[in-house]
Order: C-alpha cells, then sequence, then structure tokens
C-alpha cells in the first residue's frame, strides 16, 4: 500500500527504479556515513530490488518504499520500515531513510519518518520503534529527535571497512506505541 504525505508519495519499488537507486546509492555525499560508494546496476536490478520487494511480497505492510515528489513525480530517495538487522524482536521494526542530496534540508526524511511512525503504530502490531546511526551524524539524528524517538544508547560496533568517523560510534533512539500516543496527544 502506498503511503501519501504532503509531499511525498511512498511506494513500492519496481524494475525501472534501478537507474535511480544506483545514482542515489553512488552518491559519496549520501553515502558519507555508510560506506562504499561502487553499485552497479546489474547488483541493484538483481540484489538490491529483490530483497526491497520480497519484504514487500509478504504483505505484512513493512519492506522498504520509494519516495517519489507529488509536485511532479521526482524521486526523492528511499525509507524502510522492517525488523532490525541487528537483534531483531516480535514487535520492534527499524525505520530509516535515504535521501537525494537535492531533498535534504527541506523536512522530508522527517516528513516520511513520521508517516512509517504514524502508518506503523496505527495499524501494525508493533509496539516500539528503533534506528541508528553514527554518532556524528547531526543531521540524521535531528530526524530522528523531531519524530519523537529519543536517544537510547550508544554503541562501538566492529566494523569490517569503517568509515571516517566510525571511532565515534552510534547511536540507538526508539520510539514506544505509550510514547507515541502521548506525543500524539501533544500535537
Amino acid at each position: 500500500m502506498d503511503i501519501e504525505t504532503d509531499r511525498m508519495v511512498l511506494r513500492r519499488f519496481g524494475p525501472a527504479d534501478v537507474d535511480e537507486l544506483v545514482a542515489l546509492h553512488n552518491d559519496p555525499a549520501v553515502m558519507r556515513y555508510l560506506g562504499r560508494c561502487d553499485e552497479t546496476p546489474e547488483h541493484v536490478r538483481d540484489e538490491v530490488l529483490p530483497y526491497f520487494r520480497s519484504l514487500d511480497e509478504r504483505g505484512d505492510g513493512f519492506g522498504y518504499r520509494a519516495a517519489i515528489g507529488r509536485d511532479g513525480g521526482a524521486f526523492l530517495g528511499w525509507f524502510l520500515f522492517r525488523a532490525p538487522r541487528r537483534d531483531p524482536q516480535p514487535g520492534v521494526i527499524e525505520v530509516g531513510y535515504r535521501l537525494h542530496r537535492a531533498a535534504w534540508g527541506r523536512g522530508l526524511a522527517t516528513e516520511g519518518a513520521r508517516a512509517l511512525l504514524d502508518r506503523g503504530f496505527s495499524e501494525l502490531p508493533i509496539h516500539t520503534v528503533v534506528a541508528d546511526t553514527m554518532t556524528i551524524h547531526t543531521g540524521s539524528r535531528r530526524v530522528l529527535e523531531k519524530i519523537g524517538m529519543r536517544h537510547v544508547r550508544s554503541t562501538h560496533p566492529h566494523y569490517d571497512d569503517p568509515v571516517p568517523g566510525t571511532e565515534h560510534g552510534d547511536v540507538e533512539y526508539a520510539i514506544t506505541r505509550d510514547e507515541w500516543l502521548a506525543a500524539r496527544r501533544e500535537r
């Protein structure tokens, strides 16, 4: 199911999205806190898109969504709402996002992530949403705080191919259904 916000449609990925994903994943500024910038069209077509689509095919409301601008249909990036890769637990879902530089600083990450939280807590059987980012990634941390998530802990995971700033560690954020409900009443 598509999710509509004021400025975006979050929709399922399709085969026509290969070039957009390659461009997004090969932008050094976008990947600054994530690592490698050597995505090939073949890898996206044969590995990335099938993985993204496999989560959608389960039909449970979780997965990856392409973010498309409502004012002209531009591909803005993507959002995720899935079981965490680290320490998956029943009722716990991870939120994440990756947007083109042209979409930065416009509140789109906050808008999309908030829409996922709202849909998740109002329609899906979850009790907690989590996220993580690098400690030094202040832009992403601000988004998480704007959507009501709170800092839970800092970690120092081992990375085989660390990026600059890894030495400062990662931060984990979370919000529970009760915290989300309380924040909604205040809006």
